[in-house]
């Protein structure tokens, strides 16, 4: 019998779930255990299909639209990525009981773009159009406050009154080195225009982008476990290939390994996306194991210890309990 090839495995800490899909999660699942199902849920609650069932099969309902959602007492939770303005006031009309797992961070985008229009400043936002993240910061405000750009040729193209009277924010799950671009470029079009006082891009999105970044060029291949509609996802695969590896791919599932590609190499770096959970990552590890005889270990970068609180109203309702 052959000997399988040896595989250097290295796995990016951090890695996988952040605080705010932990959150996201507890609050679906904790929504379920008070009220039972079904429990509604507007959007994927964050972006990762297996979650998403692993819900379903608990009761979760998973919803586009709140028309979707029938009159009465089940609740309707609003996904990690934040919705526009007009989503909770329908809810309201309806009388429809909602829960809000809106990550913090993307919570605090929405108070300065908040903040910086009732100074009356235009807000610059920076993201990728259609992301649900995206559709919910521009709903904050009225239409035509907010202007979207995605790309340096954005910022030389746009058009604006008064450039004296500017404000940008960004979508939390951008690769930092793009970001970095276009916020350069609206700094030296735009000098007067007002920033964050602290960066926009989640920590973790940072964190995880910077261990692929340490780890690209000292391997054969890089995988990213999540889904292909998970924006920090596809980031990091793409950060992983501007920081010098030949094949960074990501991948929803140890299913869909392509053999033909990954079939030779001699060393690995495996990283997850912030909604992906980490029996994927496992899954993965375990296809290699079967073909290679792999030496695992971790680079880690950054130690998380954030932590967010589940909404007020399912904590006082835990409480009572």
């Amino acid at each position: 019998m052959s000997q399988k090839p040896k595989l250097r495995v290295v796995l990016c800490a951090p890695r996988g779930f952040c605080a705010g899909v932990v959150r996201a999660i507890d609050v679906v699942e904790r929504a379920l255990q008070i009220y039972g199902p079904p429990v509604y849920v507007r959007h994927e609650i964050v972006h990762n299909k297996y979650v998403v069932e692993s819900l379903k099969a608990k009761g979760a309902v998973f919803i586009e639209e709140l028309n979707e959602a029938p009159a009465g007492s089940a609740p309707v939770i609003f996904s990690a990525h934040g919705v526009a303005k007009s989503v909770p006031a329908e809810a309201e009309a309806r009388r429809l009981f909602t829960i809000d797992a809106t990550c913090p961070l993307v919570t605090k985008v929405h108070r300065e773009a908040q903040v910086h229009f009732k100074r009356g400043r235009k807000v610059i936002l920076i993201g990728h159009a259609g992301h649900p993240e995206v559709i919910g910061t521009m709903g904050q405000l009225p239409p035509g406050a907010i202007v979207l750009v995605s790309t340096v040729e954005d910022v030389k193209a746009m058009k604006v009154e008064d450039e004296s009277n500017l404000a940008y924010v960004t979508q939390t799950t951008l690769s930092v080195d793009d970001t970095h671009e276009v916020v350069d470029a609206l700094k030296t079009r735009f000098p007067e225009i007002a920033a964050p006082a602290q960066g926009d891009i989640c920590y973790a999105t940072t964190n995880r982008q910077e261990a692929v970044k340490q780890v690209a060029s000292t391997v054969d291949a890089v995988i990213v476990v999540g889904s292909p509609n998970s924006s920090n996802s596809q980031r990091l695969a793409e950060v992983a290939e501007r920081a010098g590896c030949k094949t960074a791919r990501l991948l929803p599932s140890a299913a869909d390994i392509d053999w033909d590609i990954f079939g030779a190499i001699r060393s690995l770096a495996i990283t997850a996306g912030a909604s992906a959970p980490e029996v994927l990552v496992e899954r993965v590890i375990d296809a290699f194991a079967e073909r290679y005889d792999i030496a695992v270990e971790t680079l880690t970068t950054a130690d998380e210890t954030v932590f967010f609180p589940l909404p007020r109203s399912l904590r006082e309702v835990a409480a009572q309990a």
